[in-house]
């Protein structure tokens, strides 16, 4: 059977750039249906202007009300068809080979619960920024060949010793994903936490290396925001520590070792605080230092 594949778009705001996001899925010769599903945003006129584009793979869905992110990721899943989904966040886009590349790791690896693949970063404006996070990740990576399957503990070792996969790149295969979704307990990790969660239940992902996605980082974005609030990091050390546990229990001790140290998290912050120092920052300095210190 060829696997379909569907692009769902949660969206919420910023209507400019979901119309980037919509040309860029609509671009894709082998993408089978774009959905986009509105979360009760204050926007007008998305629908419309839709609907003025006449492609018959599109269609659009609105929530009664604000549902927040998660149970809307997870509402695209019942409001796609496809074989195959990506979650498309609404901010970014995709570039030419995306869908190609999909289906040629879904091809080859049919067995694979989740797809990857490296994205390139833009600013707001859609230029390219330098983001030292991201140049960083693929270091975490080990030097495999490409595509990398990512499984068992030295899959989930590499997974929490510095988070490589770009999230907002996975493509998931629905009958190997089954009813598993991402946990609405999570506002920040829970990408992290469903594709952990995937490799201690025994599945894998296959990551290119190839670049087929364009990450958008803007002040405006959710990382951004709940970086600067702390909740980010306050999840990260406690899905790190639930991490830990269920690798514990699974006698992968190298894995749990990794996870429980949490070196990637306290060095992200370390990084947090010199900045601010390197910026004068004095008083936000000591505020992450601070944090970091009653983490240790």
């Amino acid at each position: 059977m060829i696997e379909r594949l569907s692009i769902a778009i949660p969206f919420h705001r910023r209507r400019d750039y979901l119309e980037i996001a919509v040309t860029s899925a609509l671009a894709q010769s082998s993408v089978f249906e774009v959905v986009v599903l509105d979360d009760g945003g204050i926007e007008q006129g998305a629908e419309a202007w839709l609907e003025d584009l006449g492609d018959p793979r599109l269609a659009y869905h609105r929530n009664p009300e604000n549902l927040g992110m998660v149970p809307t990721w997870n509402a695209c899943f019942e409001r796609s068809s496809g074989e195959l989904l990506t979650l498309l966040h609404a901010d970014d886009q995709l570039l030419p080979s995306y869908a190609s590349l999909m289906l040629e790791l879904a091809a080859a690896h049919p067995q694979a619960t989740a797809l990857c693949c490296n994205a390139t970063i833009i600013d707001a404006d859609g230029k390219p920024r330098f983001s030292l996070a991201d140049a960083v990740k693929p270091l975490f990576r080990s030097r495999g060949p490409d595509p990398l399957v990512i499984d068992g503990e030295a899959g989930l070792r590499a997974l929490m010793a510095g988070n490589f996969i770009m999230c907002p790149t996975l493509c998931y295969r629905r009958a190997a994903l089954g009813a598993r979704r991402f946990d609405p307990r999570w506002r920040q990790v829970q990408d992290l936490e469903l594709t952990s969660r995937l490799v201690l239940d025994g599945d894998s992902i296959v990551c290119s290396r190839q670049r087929a996605y364009a990450y958008r980082r803007h002040p405006e974005g959710a990382t951004a925001v709940q970086s600067e609030s702390r909740l980010r990091f306050d999840e990260e050390f406690a899905l790190f520590e639930g991490v830990a546990s269920r690798a514990d229990e699974r006698g992968w001790s190298a894995a749990a070792r990794v996870s429980g140290g949490m070196r990637v998290i306290k060095l992200h912050l370390l990084y947090r605080a010199l900045r601010e120092l390197l910026r004068l920052r004095f008083a936000s300095a000591r505020g992450w230092l601070r944090y970091l210190l009653d983490h240790r």
